[in-house]
């Protein structure tokens, strides 16, 4: 059995970024070193990204799309209800059926109806694969247009601001090649890449939709048990075949953010092999995955006792992984979705 203390870390809570660098490249990278190798890490820049990676690798992003995916809508007695909408897809029109995480939830009955202007949903019930999650039903409008019109940026909840979410996080919680919408949280190391730094590599787009379960900690008494819920995934035709030629030729893949690796890893887990793939996933990466994908990963900083943070363990080693990150609060370096990165 492992359980999450394997996964924890002293975290300095003034640490915990609260807004972004002033510009995206000036976030700091801790580069860990190859096992056993001296130095065990080098200090450097997002910017410096790459000439700290062999010339032939292939870096993977994930192009998913940032949607303001929380809402207040009001209920019954013009109670004002917060919903975090978890799987915010095009096309929920009337009959379409969604779930969202709702603060007030135990107010509610089945039956019951949410409205804001021309958008109204009826309350169904416990969504019945997230226990967490709630079920409603479009009667009237279409949720992503109203998402769009009245919702907010779903910033993370460790992001502590009396204003709450402000214009500038429209632009910064959003990478630069977003393109199709359908995430709840921003695949945060894809936060950091200027268009200059961008044009130095070869890269191939894949799709992973970010939902809500990302910010759970590990509650399981083995991690093996804990479940984050489905994301679907996208992975095109051209894309498969460009990741497999390069595994062909001996060339490093480079997932950029935890969120690409789930997806690669997940369906190559499924199929035996990287294959063209919609649908979703729900891979936990625990310290028995076998990699058969990705060889090096940039990632943020993560919360202790996290899934993701297990992830990073797994590819990286444990000791070596959670040494960086002694490390990297040693020196100073801003943590979670805002802050600082570390290539493993």
């Amino acid at each position: 059995m492992i359980g999450p203390e394997a996964f924890d870390f002293d975290l300095p809570a003034a640490q915990i970024a609260q807004h972004p660098a002033e510009r995206r490249g000036d976030a700091r990278m801790l580069v860990l070193g190859d096992p056993g190798a001296a130095p065990a890490w080098v200090h450097a820049a997002a910017r410096d990204l790459p000439r700290f990676l062999p010339p032939a690798a292939l870096v993977v992003l994930n192009d998913s799309k940032v949607v303001p995916a929380r809402v207040y809508l009001r209920g019954p007695g013009a109670r004002r209800f917060e919903l975090l909408v978890c799987d915010p897809r095009p096309g929920l029109g009337v009959g379409g059926r969604f779930s969202a995480w709702v603060r007030g939830a135990r107010h509610l009955r089945p039956g019951d109806r949410l409205d804001d202007l021309d958008f109204t949903c009826i309350y169904i019930g416990p969504d019945p694969v997230d226990p967490r999650a709630r079920g409603f039903e479009v009667v009237a409008g279409e949720l992503l247009p109203t998402l769009h019109r009245v919702g907010e940026t779903p910033l993370p909840p460790y992001i502590r601001r009396e204003a709450g979410p402000d214009a500038r996080d429209l632009e910064r919680y959003q990478t630069l090649y977003a393109a199709q919408p359908g995430s709840v949280a921003a695949p945060t190391a894809g936060l950091h890449w200027e268009p200059e730094v961008l044009a130095r590599l070869d890269l191939v787009r894949i799709t992973l939709h970010v939902g809500p379960g990302t910010f759970l900690p590990m509650e399981a008494a083995d991690v093996r048990d804990h479940r984050v819920g489905a994301e679907r995934a996208e992975i095109s035709e051209a894309a498969a075949t460009r990741i497999r030629a390069a595994r062909a030729d001996g060339r490093p893949i480079v997932a950029i953010g935890t969120t690409a690796t789930r997806a690669l890893e997940a369906v190559a887990a499924m199929h035996g092999e990287l294959v063209p793939y919609s649908g979703p996933v729900d891979l936990v990466i625990t310290p028995e995955h076998r990699f058969r994908v990705v060889d090096r990963l940039v990632t943020n900083f993560h919360l202790p006792r996290s899934s993701l943070l297990m992830l990073v363990c797994s590819l990286g080693g444990r000791e070596r992984v959670l040494a960086g990150y002694r490390e990297a609060v040693r020196a100073g370096y801003r943590f979670y979705s805002y802050g600082d990165c570390m290539l493993v």
